[in-house]
């Protein structure tokens, strides 16, 4: 087991088989009414490498000319988000040990390819709320340091139904993707892996 930086909790396997297959499911319907885009990269454009989309009353976005933020609206089709599924929410409620409900929850889908580079989550008002984040699908090996930038990283692997926790001390932690194993589950009819992040942004 990696010696994770204080404030971040891996909880392998909390949901069940069952569970992961109802949630894929969910995620579909949240797919449908808000098709996943490619977001780009502030100042340069670059796209990055995983699809996303969100739900919840906003949603996390980026791109060239307005750079990262929050908006209450899908920046292609200009629709609401839609809302969180009752299953992340009660997720939340069981370990992120915070009183007020996620507004944000960032969908993103990663092809046996794609990457995420290292990064903290500071685009919310709220650095109280933690950062609770579900895995479904492949694997994948994650990396998760202090939330100083030059600070030793560890990794460890993801599988689908793990939920990691950002809280306390490690609410600023860097964490990023480094790669996918491919066909490590059957949880998806095509390979790829699944991140489901919730957020908290405003201020109660």
């Amino acid at each position: 087991m990696a010696n994770l930086p204080d404030g971040v909790r891996h909880l392998p396997g909390l949901l069940s088989p069952q569970a992961q297959a109802a949630l894929v499911e969910d995620i579909r319907k949240v797919v449908e009414a808000a098709p996943l885009y490619v977001p780009a990269m502030p100042r340069t454009g670059k796209e990055m490498s995983v699809r996303m989309t969100n739900c919840g009353s906003l949603g996390w976005v980026t791109d060239k000319e307005r750079g990262y933020r929050y908006q209450p609206t899908h920046p292609v089709t200009g629709q609401p988000w839609p809302p969180i599924p009752a299953a992340l929410i009660a997720i939340w409620q069981e370990v992120a040990g915070y009183p007020h409900m996620p507004e944000a929850c960032l969908v993103n889908f990663y092809s046996a390819s794609a990457r995420m580079g290292l990064h903290q989550d500071r685009d919310e008002a709220d650095l109280l709320a933690s950062v609770v984040s579900v895995s479904l699908g492949d694997d994948c090996l994650f990396r998760v340091g202090p939330p100083q930038r030059s600070a030793k990283t560890v990794s460890l692997r993801l599988q689908s139904g793990d939920v990691l926790v950002l809280g306390g001390e490690g609410r600023l932690a860097y964490h990023g993707v480094d790669r996918i194993y491919p066909d490590t589950s059957i949880l998806l009819k095509n390979t790829g892996r699944i991140s489901l992040t919730l957020r908290r942004v405003t201020k109660p």
